[in-house]
């Protein structure tokens, strides 16, 4: 048995759908959230800047003590992921479990996948690349939607609200004539209004939760590595880079239960 913490780090809001999942599968474990908020979205930055950012988040969680780190931002994933490769910790990202997961939805299908994800994502071609290293024969048609991170930061979510609506339309309308059967959310802010996706896109496309894939894969590991927290008292402790409040008031929707976070300076790690 393991009683630290895990750890996970985001730009902003969206590995709240990644720590929604691991409160799910793993209920007594301790988990320790920062949300880089005030530098978000990382989407729009060089890979330099985000495997920067991304260094200090890690540094970050490991002066906490934690003993796992999740990256729960598909940017950090496909440009930044050396940066947690030398961390000494298991150290997951939101990629390879996420491809593994379209790979096998898709092949009884018509093996065309779509990936959805922030311009910096879809540049690093990773996604796709990996998808093709698993299955040669599927089709993939990646497509850089910048507006859906701002969408959800600034706080519309709600599956009926116009604007999500119009955004998403607007941002998938390049994927709608591509009879794609599995669609890959490739940043973690996506999940969030992920019913306003699933309308866009068609009810009969299968939309892969990149936070849920990747929460399942480091909950695996732990289990099979003995590095379970036992029935003891836990916590979960969200530190944010920009104003706590308007993290908290987003995150406590997200989550379903109340959300304290804690502002730091990133730029001291």
């Amino acid at each position: 048995m393991d009683n630290r913490p895990i750890g996970v780090f985001d730009s902003g809001l969206g590995g709240l759908t990644a720590e929604r999942e691991l409160e799910r599968l793993l209920p007594n474990e301790s988990i320790i959230y920062f949300g880089d908020t005030g530098r978000v979205p990382y989407g729009t930055k060089s890979p330099q800047t985000v495997t920067a950012y991304a260094r200090q988040a890690v540094a970050f969680l490991k002066s906490k003590g934690v003993k796992a780190i999740l990256a729960a931002c598909g940017t950090v994933s496909s440009v930044g992921n050396s940066a947690g490769e030398n961390s000494g910790l298991p150290y997951f990202n939101v990629l390879s479990p996420t491809v593994r997961a379209a790979a096998e939805s898709t092949r009884s299908k018509t093996k065309r996948v779509g990936v959805i994800a922030t311009p910096a994502t879809i540049r690093s071609e990773a996604y796709g690349k990996l998808l093709m290293e698993l299955d040669a024969t599927i089709d993939v048609f990646e497509l850089a939607t910048p507006l859906l991170v701002p969408t959800v930061e600034a706080g519309f979510t709600s599956y009926d609200d116009e604007l999500v609506s119009v955004v998403v339309r607007r941002s998938l309308e390049p994927l709608l004539d591509k009879e794609i059967d599995t669609l890959i959310l490739g940043c973690t802010h996506y999940p969030i209004i992920s019913e306003a996706i699933g309308k866009a896109i068609g009810r009969d496309v299968r939309l892969i939760n990149s936070g849920k894939e990747a929460a399942a894969a480091l909950s695996k590991h732990l289990d099979a590595a003995d590095m379970l927290h036992d029935e003891g008292p836990h916590e979960r402790l969200f530190y944010v880079s920009d104003v706590p409040q308007n993290f908290s008031d987003a995150a406590e929707i997200f989550l379903g239960h109340s959300v304290e976070g804690q502002k730091i300076n990133i730029e001291e790690y």
